[in-house]
């Protein structure tokens, strides 16, 4: 059964995101360039050095800013492999220096490019939610993203394994994840313990989406009900192990 899905944004509300997309690279590539320039000229090892990280870190969120630019063609992309390119990114440039480990699992799931975009959108609100107001109480931080279909619906889920009590009310951040749930015709839940968070993002496929969704699992193996495109979420690690970060990179 087809699910009403809102329009996308008008063609003016596109040229203003493409004109700020542009503006946001173009500032950016400007700092990495003045950056860059002192690092040449620096007769400090240690200030070359610690130039040199502060370029490679502005690069890093270069690429978190590509993966969420606005995309320019009506085409249908792997909601699974966009979230693990945004995955990789963020651990570069945020989580792995502050220690927190990012797990994804995630089926083959296309989506059209920019309903996609708004998914990616959400969680990196989510992911970002997580790492400003979890308070992770001496346990090692670790973040979980789970991406599923349900039938006609797309589920996704984001968890982490920080109090979050003091997270009830909502800021703007989480606003603007229930506006994009809402965009995309679905909605947004959270719980709320002393030892976890998790944020509940699901929303229904467009008939083309159900269709191409279809065509894959018809060509799964009978004796695998889901391609493994990322690897599943770990288990729980023994105390004292410790919890390996997801392998962000395709598996061939």
């Amino acid at each position: 059964m087809a699910h009403p899905i809102p329009h996308p944004p008008a063609l003016e509300e596109r040229i203003l995101l493409d004109e700020l997309n542009h503006r946001i690279k173009s500032e950016l590539a400007s700092v990495i360039n003045l950056i860059s320039f002192k690092a040449v000229f620096a007769d400090n090892v240690e200030v070359k050095e610690e130039l040199s990280n502060v370029v490679d870190l502005l690069h890093h969120h270069v690429e978190v800013h590509s993966i969420l630019t606005t995309p320019d063609r009506d085409a249908l992309v792997d909601a699974g492999e966009q979230l693990r390119k945004l995955g990789l990114a963020m651990c570069q440039c945020k989580l792995d220096r502050i220690d927190i480990h990012l797990l994804l699992s995630a089926d083959t799931l296309p989506l059209e490019s920019e309903r996609c975009w708004r998914l990616a959108l959400a969680v990196y609100e989510l992911v970002t939610n997580a790492l400003r107001h979890a308070c992770f109480d001496g346990r090692e931080g670790e973040i979980k993203i789970k991406l599923m279909r349900a039938g006609s619906w797309v589920n996704c889920r984001v968890t982490d394994n920080g109090s979050g009590l003091g997270r009830i009310k909502p800021g703007r951040g989480l606003r603007i994840v229930g506006d994009l749930a809402q965009s995309l015709g679905g909605r947004m839940g959270h719980t709320f313990g002393t030892t976890s968070t998790s944020f509940a993002l699901d929303f229904p496929l467009t008939q083309r989406e159900q269709h191409a969704n279809r065509a894959i699992a018809a060509r799964r193996p009978r004796t695998s009900r889901r391609l493994k495109t990322m690897p599943p979420l770990p288990s729980a690690p023994a105390k004292g192990e410790r919890a390996n970060p997801v392998a962000v990179q395709p598996q061939l």
